[in-house]
């Protein structure tokens, strides 16, 4: 049922006007029932982390992938468009703890009655000693219930920002069916050999406790200091001076390295030199990943101080004499291979302490013996964080659980070269990112993490004889028995009772790296194995939308995990919107402090206005945003406002009876026009530029706004010299023809003014009406440039009124129009029209260099 016009349109509150409407109608439902697999358009759709709030990038990337949407189901596609919520991690982890004032405990018993300290995180929680130590089990329970709440609000955000999501599409990465699905992928990966657990040096955050992976890291800029040491050489020559910043790992020291070309050290290669202090003798060895030209050419391993290190240890096949724990202290436990009386008595010195308080005692002791050689140069050098926290990594000896990315197979890694060839990136020079991922990878993926809120590995081990777990024989569940949880329920074939001990078993505590549940999007908003039919129809996806600075870790591990599986790339194409800045050019984050949260910025300027702004930007372009002056937005609005007046000003004109054909040359050719708006947007849509779409459409619009509206209206009313019912009806006819292409054009991006509009004489959604063609225009012709040329002189005639301090709608007895031939010939032929806006009673044309208004005599007046 069509909608009554109203005698005041506004975009204010059409929010809530249209949003219940679709939803009732199931306006943006997937119709499985009637898809083919050729007429879906599906997306992978980027799964918020469900922690905190969304902030103006959300919006900013959510509204791109949604006019594509929105385009392709106007097409004629039945569009499978999900929402899925990223629930478990380190950030939700961090936000409970946080914001009810609690840490996990897991050897704390369960409290089913507990209620926490307060809520709301008031920064009293921020520190581990003002928290409240809870089970394990009660802190997943608040874990559940905060991103429960976040979601909601996540989803009425991205409702009133219009996005034409099926709702009943959704998932979550913590419920049951996304844990059984990813536990289930894990099974087939530790099944065909590609997941497997290693005994490793591991990235380590001593803050979170936690293993980090190769794809979570950031470098930051920190300040630092070269030390020169002196190592003795055993054979009686000089001493060898290396430079470190990390004077601290010296009791961890196995070995000298140079470079196997450096003139300098040949004599040395093959030799012994014993450390300073702690007198231990390590060999000097060669290795082209010494650099000559750093330091002092010749660089201390220690285990482990940077990933160099690691390599090096693994490749020379140094032995392991880590001295750094888990919590970032040097270990207390005394190392058997200092020897010297005075080196035990330096290290218990060091024991227990942080890396920054261990480096003091050690460089106050080099001082004291001479061995610290020369000045200390402060430096500023790239140190290795995990992207989440705040203090620098250590590397630790750790067994972690991996599962294979073509680090060390060149098989699989060209494999993956090749899937990342047969998606379309855009914009293209996108994909660089993902090569250059795949050709840099130098390690197999770590999936496990030792935290608490996420997808557990489910695996169990058996204990022997002496309680000792044997780790190369896991114990594993069936794929009917998953979800489960090793750390809560026993093995299979074991009772609870047997947990941890002799001849029983150990359930495995770790849960799997977020991006390994995130991985498998297509697989958890597909259905994958629980509905077979569903998921046939959908995968391979068409697009996979998101942003560029997790191509690394989601595009990435998702196109491995298919590769796995499946043996096939999980999309088509790979869509990458560009970043949010502020007015200082610098990104804005929720860690640098500068994020804008939307909800206040859309209650302002409505929808359709932020829609605009976000639209404006091509796919991979960053763009800035000031809250405090959103010019663009309020571009969008007005747009928006004059969609709901012209659109009323045109309705408000009478079909003639029996109207059936467009006949006069301006009607004509701004139908033509119209056309080729219609083309190239159309186009632009296919090639993923929005912006382009609406850069044409809106061009036009105004077009047709302040020059065709303003030139046929007298036509159209009737009212003008020499109308006829024809020349009315022609009129009528092409504007409402491309008011109602208009609206169609500019659906994707303004959905709640469009609709508005539409309703007024439609009883179907704007947004499941069919795209506009060429082939609906009433009539077909190839642009001539008449509506450009007749705007140009209207413009003119308008200038000369407003040179003589004359209001428009004073009558004009005589005017004089000076143009080049071609466009003469072209305004001629819509003289009727120009005269009637411009109240011209005679006017005529001449030749002229240039488009331009010589004469013109205003009535009761001479200009």
């Amino acid at each position: 049922m069509t909608k009554p016009m109203p005698d005041k349109p506004t975009v204010d509150g059409l929010e809530d006007v249209w949003g219940p409407v679709w939803e009732q109608d199931g306006t943006y439902r997937f119709d499985r029932d009637s898809a083919t697999k050729d007429a879906v358009y599906s997306i992978d759709t980027p799964p918020p982390t469900a922690s905190g709030s969304l902030h103006i990038g959300h919006v900013f990337s959510y509204t791109h992938t949604d006019l594509k949407a929105r385009y392709e189901r106007m097409r004629g596609k039945h569009v499978f468009y999900p929402m899925g919520w990223d629930d478990n991690g380190l950030p939700t982890e961090r936000r409970v703890q946080n914001y009810y004032g609690v840490r996990c405990d897991p050897q704390l018993p369960y409290d089913p009655a507990f209620v926490p300290p307060f809520e709301g995180g008031d920064g009293k929680s921020s520190k581990a000693g003002d928290q409240l130590p809870i089970s394990r089990r009660n802190f997943i329970e608040l874990c559940e219930r905060l991103t429960v709440q976040d979601e909601q609000q996540f989803e009425h955000l991205f409702r009133t920002l219009g996005l034409s999501v099926d709702w009943t599409q959704s998932y979550r990465t913590i419920d049951d069916t996304s844990r059984a699905s990813a536990q289930r992928a894990f099974l087939r990966n530790l099944e065909r050999g590609e997941a497997y657990q290693a005994d490793a040096p591991t990235l380590w955050d001593v803050t979170f406790r936690t293993a980090v992976a190769q794809a979570e890291l950031e470098d930051k800029e920190m300040p630092g200091a070269y030390h020169g040491l002196a190592f003795h050489r055993t054979d009686g020559g000089d001493d060898v001076v290396i430079q470190t910043t990390r004077p601290e790992l010296l009791p961890a020291c196995v070995a000298l390295v140079a470079h196997p070309d450096d003139e300098r050290f040949q004599d040395l290669f093959g030799k012994t030199v014993r450390s300073p202090l702690f007198d231990v003798e390590v060999p000097v060895l060669a290795h082209h990943l010494a650099q000559q030209d750093k330091g002092a050419g010749i660089a201390m391993v220690c285990t482990f101080g940077d990933t160099t290190d690691v390599v090096w240890w693994r490749e020379l096949q140094l032995p392991n004499r880590a001295i750094i724990g888990f919590d970032g202290r040097v270990r207390s436990d005394e190392p058997a291979w200092i020897e010297s009386a005075r080196g035990r008595e330096l290290y218990a010195e060091m024991a227990g302490k942080t890396v920054f308080s261990a480096k003091k005692v050690l460089v106050d002791a080099l001082t004291e013996s001479g061995e610290l050689v020369g000045d200390v140069k402060t430096i500023n050098h790239p140190v290795k964080f995990f992207e989440k926290g705040d203090k620098p990594l250590e590397i630790v000896s750790t067994r972690q659980w991996y599962i294979v990315n073509g680090a060390r197979d060149e098989q699989l890694k060209e494999t993956l070269r090749k899937r990342g060839e047969e998606i379309a990136f855009h914009p293209d020079f996108m994909r660089v990112r993902y090569d250059n991922w795949v050709g840099g990878l130098s390690g197999d993926w770590l999936i496990s993490r030792q935290r608490f809120f996420g997808v557990p590995i489910p695996v169990w081990y058996p204990l022997d004889s002496d309680g000792n777990p044997v780790f190369d024989q896991p114990i594993v569940p069936t794929e009917a028995q998953l979800p489960v949880d090793p750390a809560s329920e026993p093995a299979p074939g074991y009772t609870e009772d047997q947990r941890g001990v002799a001849g029983g078993f150990q359930g495995e505590l770790d849960v799997m790296d977020t991006w390994a549940t995130s991985s498998l999007t297509p697989q958890l908003a597909g259905k994958w194995e629980a509905d077979p039919a569903l998921y046939d129809l959908v995968f391979p996806y068409d697009v996979r939308p998101q942003a560029q600075d997790i191509i690394r870790t989601w595009l990435f591990t998702t196109a491995l995990r298919s590769q796995l599986e499946a043996d096939v790339a999980p999309w088509k194409h790979a869509s990458i919107s560009g970043f949010i800045v502020d007015p200082d050019r610098k990104k804005m984050s929720k860690s640098k402090g500068n994020v804008v949260t939307p909800l206040s910025i859309l209650e302002q300027h409505g929808a359709d206005a932020v829609r605009y702004w976000a639209a404006s930007s091509k796919l991979g372009t960053d763009a800035a945003f000031d809250p405090q002056n959103p010019k663009q937005i309020k571009v969008g609005r007005r747009l928006a406002i004059k969609v709901l007046n012209a659109a009323k000003f045109v309705y408000g004109f009478e079909l003639p009876s029996g109207a059936t054909s467009v006949t006069e040359p301006l009607d004509v050719d701004v139908l033509a026009e119209l056309g080729s708006v219609i083309e190239q947007a159309t186009a632009a849509f296919d090639g993923f530029d929005h912006a382009r779409a609406l850069e044409v459409t809106e061009r036009f619009f105004w077009t047709f706004c302040d020059d065709y509206l303003e030139l046929v209206k007298e036509r159209a009313y009737g009212t003008a010299p020499d109308a006829t019912h024809e020349t009315q009806a022609s009129a009528v006819l092409a504007l409402r023809a491309a008011i109602d292409a208009l609206l169609r054009l500019l659906a994707p991006f303004l959905p709640f003014a469009t609709e508005e509009v539409w309703a007024w004489t439609h009883d179907t959604s704007v947004h499941t009406a069919a795209w506009p063609t060429v082939a609906e225009l009433p009539t077909r012709a190839e642009p001539t440039g008449l509506l450009a040329a007749v705007g140009q002189a209207l413009i003119g005639i308008r200038g000369a009124k407003t040179a003589a301090k004359a209001s428009q709608k004073t009558p004009v007895t005589r005017a004089v129009v000076a143009a080049p031939a071609d466009q003469r010939a072209l305004i001629e032929r819509a003289a009727v029209d120009l005269a009637a806006v411009g109240r011209i009673e005679n006017l005529s044309f001449t030749d002229g260099e240039e488009l331009a208004v010589t004469e013109i005599e205003l009535a009761e007046q001479q200009a």
